[in-house]
């Protein structure tokens, strides 16, 4: 085992035993949680390492990098563990990506509007194949910052009805930057309590997946329900510039 594989087992070993920890203290199973690593910027070495190490889901934010990354870890590691990693879409993103999109993620946790469902179910269709859906909701209400509008969440959901290879699994947010982890407590219960709404509504039914909470504050997301972390320098240690 090299060092920085031993390194990656020892990373990826503390932060399971904080999910744990965190899914005891609200009550929930800590099997619910998974982490994705998020692997923006982060050298292949580390990433391939964390993989051989048990991380089997890893996040990106662009589409080209997460294309020209699967196919050097492909080359890096053995067939099956290769096989065996899902890779999530966690960024942004625009409708002319949608077709490169559906050939490099298994999972998108950026559903954010009718326009880009569209271009989601149409790539899906030519591809023959289904791709699972998080709805990316801006709770905090940041101009910035992509995600829908809560308000808008029930006719996104109708209108996913009629996009059969999509499969929409549940909600994605980010909060607002802060410091103090509590601060965005309120933010992963709102988003927790939106989901039980949507789950009675006509295609809301399979909502059961809760993506929130990053290296800062993913314990209090845990402790809120999410099923899914985003950690990103907490595992891999700092990003390249």
């Amino acid at each position: 085992m090299s060092g920085i594989e031993r390194e990656l087992r020892e990373r990826l070993a503390a932060l399971r035993a904080r999910i744990d920890a965190a899914a005891r203290r609200a009550g929930r199973d800590p099997h619910r949680v998974d982490i994705v690593g998020a692997a923006k910027r982060q050298p292949l070495e580390r990433i391939a390492a964390a993989v051989r190490a048990g991380l089997r889901d890893l996040g990106e934010n662009y589409v080209q990098e997460a294309i020209d990354k699967r196919a050097k870890l492909n080359e890096l590691l053995a067939p099956e563990l290769a096989a065996a990693v899902r890779w999530h879409g966690i960024g942004h993103l625009q409708t002319n990506k949608a077709r490169a999109a559906v050939g490099a993620f298994d999972l998108l946790h950026a559903l954010d509007s009718p326009r880009l469902a569209a271009a989601l179910e149409r790539e899906a269709a030519r591809a023959g194949h289904d791709l699972s859906v998080l709805l990316q909701v801006n709770l905090s209400r940041e101009p910035q910052k992509s995600g829908a509008d809560p308000d808008a969440l029930p006719e996104l959901i109708e209108g996913l009805r009629g996009c059969p290879h999509l499969r929409p699994i549940g909600l994605m947010t980010m909060p607002a930057a802060d410091p103090d982890p509590e601060a965005a407590r309120p933010i992963f219960r709102e988003l927790r309590e939106l989901e039980a709404r949507l789950r009675t509504m006509p295609g809301g039914e399979a909502l059961r997946e809760l993506s929130m909470g990053m290296s800062d504050d993913f314990e209090v997301a845990v402790e809120e329900g999410a099923t899914w972390v985003r950690i990103g320098t907490a595992l891999f240690g700092a990003r390249e510039a």
